[in-house]
């Protein structure tokens, strides 16, 4: 996940409605039940890059869907050979009507690495404390994954006749740039498989405040492409007790200190435009004044300036880059002879890759060699504010969560959703799965849900997938 939620974890109050927290956990429905068997199976299959498979899980899966009534012509799983491991599947689930275009559901079954000796419990055991599912993937993002399967298993079980066609991909490589990616890899190879009109993906949610109240629902409407560069200088180097001012390092940190206070333009999509001024109505004084100054006249520096304390705020209205990893010098007592160093961007909708890397060349200067890394991500896309998408999600969300906002959010990070966006598939992430303000260790240690928000959210996607499916 790399945008999937992150995106609403902003550190600034947005003013909701609340509406109390339920009941203490209930027995399981038997349709529960056999939702958490599908998911419970998942999460404890690793999917890490280093030592899980993902082709198992997809088997699983495959397997699942077969039991409920899918014919083998209706599934196909993937993988390529000199990555086995690194498998997806697509599942079709055959519309009425041929006229309406298909929907696909988009997920990803791979997950961020967990070192059992730094975990308070196995990270590939799910375990349910205090109201919590504790294990890795429990929301990044095999939460979704799991429901989406889970909804065609349901869809065909009981007989429902969708019109539109419903897809179902559920891919390897999300949570890394430098391996095997499923959804890439279907894009270039197999685009009639998995064409749509639209796709749902993670990257929108909804937020719990600190006493675990719902305060805010969030609906993804693009987000940025992450790439990285390179920056590297060299030097003949030396002996360290006759220096010199043409130094690797001091080059190189030069040229970092020049990335560290440039800022790109500001940029607005509909999203964000939409987005800051629902902010503006909600904050009223300097900040929400600030907000409209800036929509009105984007290069209000003063405005700018105060927004931009904000950093979630100060992402989305711009590309932003920053260093990562530094590598320099080759002993302790002589010049460096070499310097490096990774600079990774989030580049704004519409904004290239090599349109960055000039910009950073420039900033470099010449001494600093500036390269594009592989992958190269295609231009972020952003998609339309469409109605049909926006309304039944708003719909629903009232149902299930009556009196929260929904707010058009553009993610500052990135997802798979970018590969399907380059082919011509507007992709949005759902709403209706809750984390914490604090992203319940998301990427990081003992990540969990609460087992409220994974059964609620899958009856909200159901009923979404529902609305949309026809």
């Amino acid at each position: 996940m790399r945008i999937i939620h992150r995106t609403i974890a902003l550190s600034f109050a947005v003013s909701a409605a609340m509406i109390p927290v339920g009941a203490s956990a209930q027995a399981l429905r038997p349709d529960q039940q056999a939702f958490f068997g599908l998911y419970k199976e998942l999460i404890e299959t690793n999917t890490t890059l280093s030592s899980g498979s993902c082709t198992q899980a997809a088997a699983q899966i495959g397997a699942r869907l077969k039991a409920a009534g899918f014919a083998d012509s209706d599934i196909t799983t993937f993988s390529v050979p000199d990555h086995p491991k690194d498998g997806g599947i697509v599942a079709v689930l055959a519309g009425s009507d041929k006229k309406a275009k298909p929907m696909l559901l988009l997920g990803h079954l791979d997950v961020v690495e967990a070192k059992r000796e730094d975990w308070v419990r196995d990270p590939f055991k799910l375990v349910e404390e205090d109201g919590y599912y504790y294990a890795r993937g429990t929301v990044d993002d095999k939460a979704m994954a799991a429901v989406w399967a889970d909804s065609l298993i349901r869809f065909k079980t009981s007989g429902y006749k969708p019109k539109r066609t419903i897809k179902l991909a559920l891919t390897c490589g999300e949570e890394t740039t430098f391996a095997f990616n499923g959804a890439q890899w279907l894009a270039a190879n197999k685009p009639d498989l998995i064409a749509a009109e639209f796709a749902l993906n993670e990257g929108g949610g909804g937020r719990y405040d600190p006493s675990g109240k719902p305060q805010l629902l969030a609906i993804q409407v693009g987000e940025k492409a992450a790439q990285n560069y390179t920056f590297e200088t060299v030097n003949p180097g030396g002996h360290s007790s006759q220096p010199t001012p043409d130094n690797a390092i001091y080059e190189l940190a030069d040229a970092l200190q020049a990335v560290r206070t440039y800022e790109f333009p500001i940029k607005f999509t509909d999203t964000t435009r939409a987005f800051f001024g629902a902010t503006a109505a909600a904050m009223p004084g300097p900040v929400g004044d600030a907000i409209n100054r800036l929509l009105a006249n984007p290069e209000d520096k003063a405005a700018d300036a105060l927004i931009s304390r904000d950093k979630a705020m100060h992402s989305t209205l711009r590309t932003t880059c920053v260093a990562t990893l530094v590598n320099a010098g080759h002993a302790e007592n002589a010049l460096p002879q070499r310097a490096t160093a990774n600079v990774n961007c989030r580049i704004f909708p519409g904004e290239t890759v090599e349109a960055t890397f000039a910009k950073l060349k420039e900033l470099a200067g010449p001494k600093v060699k500036v390269t594009i890394n592989q992958p190269i991500r295609p231009t972020a896309i952003p998609p339309s504010l469409d109605p049909k998408i926006v309304g039944p999600a708003k719909a629903i969300a009232a149902k299930y969560f009556p009196g929260l906002p929904m707010l058009p959010l553009m993610s500052t990070g990135a997802t798979d959703g970018i590969f399907f966006q380059a082919i011509g598939i507007p992709v949005y992430g759902a709403p209706g799965i809750f984390v914490d303000a604090d992203l319940n260790g998301i990427h990081g240690l003992n990540e969990r849900i609460r087992t409220r928000s994974l059964y609620e959210g899958r009856d909200y996607l159901y009923d979404l997938v529902k609305a949309y499916a026809g």
